[in-house]
């Protein structure tokens, strides 16, 4: 498989996530946090979707065979570092990598203010970074 070919799976895999998420936006904050069936499958897809960000940068950093990256987080700084994504881009994404890692590893209470304003305002910069990422590689 070559590396456009695992790109573009990737591609297809953060779009995926992101139309799953979309069918619970519609859900009130207070819903997502009291029933238990709805929280769990926002956060597993949360993490799914934020994954698939993550992994589709590593893939054009392979692909451009640029530095590796010592972090999950320091993938969309590379690509910050290349021009492809902007500084603010690398921030949210970088923050989006710090909740996957809290979901991961259960470091605590997990804030449902924080999910919900991720799943309602915060999925878009996934969506931002999809359009630019195909816009680089056209």
């Amino acid at each position: 498989m070559t590396n456009l070919m695992i790109i573009e799976n990737k591609i297809s895999a953060v779009k995926k996530y992101l139309h799953i998420l979309d069918g619970y936006k519609n859900y009130s904050r207070e819903k997502v946090e009291e029933d238990v069936n709805i929280r769990g499958a926002l956060e597993r897809y949360l993490y799914l979707a934020v994954q698939a960000a993550i992994d589709l940068a590593e893939a054009v950093i392979s692909h451009k065979n640029w530095r590796k990256p010592a972090s999950m987080g320091e993938t969309f700084e590379i690509l910050r570092e290349h021009k492809i994504i902007s500084a603010a881009q690398a921030n949210e994404l970088i923050k989006m990598v710090g909740f996957r890692n809290i979901i991961t590893h259960d470091y605590g209470e997990i804030d449902y203010d924080i999910v919900y304003d991720i799943l309602q305002n915060k999925s878009d910069d996934i969506k931002k970074f999809l359009r630019i990422i195909k816009r680089f590689l056209s």
